[in-house]
């Protein structure tokens, strides 16, 4: 790595870990997969990603159980307790690591939420944080009996009122005396007295992780930290945070006022082909030959159980109308005839079977090798500018951090590029945040 090359020589890495709702890239199936809903599951994992002196624990959300024809999905993890609830609990069972809660800004109240995520940030000491999604789709409106009442692009600019008044209400509560936040347009028609103080970081921290243009112009005026997917490959991830960096000075912010943290996943071997035969067997494992007949299914909008696995891709096309989005949304916004034709070509070009295809689509989820190979690498993603860190996805719960904070923590310490202990006691100094924007 050359010297023209650090932009920020002296960068450090960010940690996170992101404690997945649905997903088939948990290996659940393992002897040694614990429990997705029980305490200890959650325990555990948060208290190794603090004795590595994680910034952040990071819960995902999931509103509905994923579904198929109209039926439970059990190829993969499902059920997520309410984050705050759990989060409250880990509080308490923990001493300075940061409390990240997805949470719905489409289906939730200002009011109500605010109070919330305040509560936990003040229980918490100031380690709370808020990840801000934004929801469209009917299928989880049904739960809240609102089905598709919010159109697509209303979305982020719900999302960004919802913050605005949320900050209004953390602001509100000063020095023993509050007032009373009074709001009223077409989305929000409010009036709040809170009831929760600040906390010691002033506010929660906010994440964001859209990837839209109107995602990331949301994300440059109003987040601390973005949570992206540009977590495998460096080109892709520094043209990704260059992006992100122009529209954040736009919004009148400075160049660095925003953390770039993407998900990824980090396999740890003891030698170079340790890692390798450690990263096929992750693989392997996360797209078993169900698996895979279902994520093909998705493309092709229909259910191809019946199939074999280790035999072709279907031979006729996918059919063209609209799907049951349940499952999510692989073929959203593209031709799953061209999507069809692709994989195709593919297939045939390498003799790859249905299955031996979709690993081929799945083999670029992170990073895999020694320690010192991966100290490197990360060390040079933070130092060119490509992240601030990174939101690591273990595959194993609640085992999967015990490599990285045994052995590549280390590694990184030993190039100067991790802490050796907390920097204060809120997740804001931890990040190395300036003060909420509002507070400045």
């Amino acid at each position: 790595m050359s010297t023209d090359d650090l932009r920020y020589p002296n960068a450090t890495v960010h940690f996170g870990v992101f404690f997945q709702g649905v997903n088939h890239t948990t290996i659940w199936s393992d002897p040694r997969s614990g429990s997705q809903m029980h305490r200890s599951t959650f325990t555990q994992l948060v208290r190794t990603a603090e004795r590595g002196l994680f910034d952040a624990f990071f819960l995902g959300e999931g509103l509905r159980l994923r579904e198929q024809r109209g039926k439970i999905h059990d190829l993969d993890v499902v059920g997520r307790p309410d984050a705050l609830t759990e989060l409250a609990t880990l509080a308490g069972l923990t001493e300075r690591i940061g409390l990240v809660a997805t949470q719905n800004t489409t289906y939730n109240d200002p009011a109500d939420l605010a109070r919330r995520l305040a509560s936990l940030d003040v229980l918490s000491g100031g380690r709370a944080a808020w990840n801000v999604v934004t929801t469209d789709n009917a299928w989880t409106g049904a739960n809240f009996r609102r089905g598709g009442y919010l159109d697509h692009a209303d979305r982020y600019e719900r999302a960004e009122r919802f913050v605005t008044l949320a900050r209004r209400v953390w602001d509100s509560w000063d020095g023993g005396a509050f007032t009373p936040v009074a709001h009223e347009d077409r989305l929000f028609d409010v009036e709040i007295r809170p009831t929760v103080p600040r906390s010691p970081q002033g506010h929660p921290v906010i994440f964001q992780a859209g990837d839209s243009p109107a995602g990331r112009d949301f994300a440059a005026r109003s987040a601390d930290v973005i949570f992206s997917r540009h977590g495998t490959d460096h080109a892709d991830a520094l043209e990704f945070a260059d992006d992100v960096r122009r529209r954040v000075v736009a919004a009148g912010r400075p160049e660095d006022d925003v953390l770039i943290l993407p998900g990824t996943q980090i396999v740890v071997g003891d030698s170079e082909a340790d890692a390798e035969e450690k990263a096929r067997w992750v693989l392997e494992n996360q797209v078993t030959p169900a698996t895979a007949l279902s994520l093909v299914g998705q493309v092709w909008g229909e259910d191809l159980s019946g199939y074999d696995p280790d035999g072709p891709l279907p031979a006729h096309d996918p059919v063209i109308e609209d799907i049951d989005g349940t499952r999510g949304a692989a073929r959203q916004g593209h031709d799953p005839r061209a999507i069809a034709q692709q994989w195709r070509a593919v297939a045939e070009e390498n003799k790859y079977s249905l299955r031996e295809l979709v690993i081929h689509n799945s083999t670029q989820r992170g990073f895999a090798g020694t320690a010192s190979q991966l100290a490197d690498e990360l060390t040079r993603w933070v130092r060119t500018g490509a992240s601030s860190g990174f939101n690591i996805t273990p595959f194993l719960v609640p085992s999967g951090l015990d490599d990285i904070v045994e052995q590549l923590v280390p590694a990184l310490q030993d190039r100067g590029a991790y802490p050796t202990e907390y920097v204060g006691t809120t997740l804001r100094e931890h990040l190395g945040l300036r003060a909420p924007l509002t507070r400045r």
